[in-house]
């Protein structure tokens, strides 16, 4: 097993990783490496597929999931991850538990029962991702977020809520970035933001999942993808209500249109400005345009 442990994680600390680390290797033959810069995690995995190692798994967040998929997509080598970061989707869609503790141990119950899943992962110019990617709103919330990742780590969802009202009042009430979105049999509907989804949960408030695009799934072959048209506060308050009610759809609002069972999208820039972009919760920089695909079965889990 290589552990990749990113130390900058919010929930990440030496106390933690030791015992994590500890544990382990009550069942396993381990090797820990810590990530020190972005890309880090992708060369690390990179590198743990082409010498064959039995299995691959994260301690950090979803960013650091994001680069290790980055790493074995398309290889033999499974992945697994422990909770380290603030929100953690990718895990908790695909059932590891909130506790980095019990997560562990979950880990240790699986070398009785080693079995493998093979899951489909999203593609954005030439970028993996395992659950969501967006441009726009989201993205541009994403990357005000990041920039101050103490404040992400201390309120998690309550920070991400204040930061889209920020994003929002500053930026897209009056003069939001105008994108076209294009999908693989011409059609094209106009957009300020859009997200896809290659899983059933876009991310979580709490415990809680929260999906925006059609219902998907990590197997299901596509994509799904939630289009905002207009940034209007009280459309966006009414869209914020469906994603938080049951037996709502946010797709079903008339400020929304959804995108299931796609395998491409194109989504481009139609007045000059470019599109913030983020991938798995991280921002990755802004594009003019930006290529969706999605690689079916490309990345195995142990579940």
């Amino acid at each position: 097993m290589l552990l990749v442990v990113n130390p900058h994680a919010a929930a990440v600390t030496p106390r933690l990783r030791q015992i994590v680390l500890s544990a382990l290797k009550g069942r396993y033959e381990v090797q820990a490496l810590d990530t020190q810069a972005p890309g880090d995690a992708i060369e690390l995995c990179r590198r743990a597929a082409e010498e064959h190692c039995e299995v691959v798994v994260t301690l950090g967040g979803d960013g650091t999931v994001n680069e290790a998929a980055n790493g074995l997509c398309g290889s033999n080598t499974p992945l697994s991850c422990l909770p380290g970061g603030s929100a953690n989707v990718f895990g908790k869609i695909i059932g590891v538990p909130a506790d980095p503790i019990d997560a562990t141990e979950r880990l240790l119950g699986l070398a009785d029962a080693w079995s493998q899943r093979a899951v489909d992962v999203g593609v954005v110019n030439g970028r993996v991702f395992t659950f969501a990617s967006g441009l726009g709103l989201d993205a541009g919330v994403v990357r005000r977020v990041d920039s101050n990742p103490h404040l992400k780590a201390r309120f998690g969802p309550w920070y991400f809520s204040w930061a889209t009202v920020q994003e929002l009042m500053r930026r897209y009430l009056h003069a939001p970035p105008l994108m076209a979105v294009e999908r693989d049999d011409g059609s094209v509907v106009q957009a300020v933001t859009t997200v896809l989804q290659n899983g059933p949960s876009f991310t979580f408030f709490g415990g809680r999942p929260i999906g925006l695009a059609p219902a998907c799934e990590l197997d299901s072959g596509t994509l799904s993808a939630c289009v905002l048209h207009r940034a209007r506060p009280s459309a966006l308050a009414s869209i914020a209500w469906r994603a938080f009610s049951p037996g709502r759809a946010v797709v079903d609002h008339r400020d929304v249109t959804g995108l299931p069972g796609l395998s491409e999208l194109r989504v481009r820039s139609t007045d000059g400005r470019s599109l913030p972009l983020e991938v798995d919760g991280d921002f990755v920089g802004e594009v003019l345009e930006a290529h969706y695909s999605v690689r079916a079965k490309a990345l195995r889990l142990i579940c």
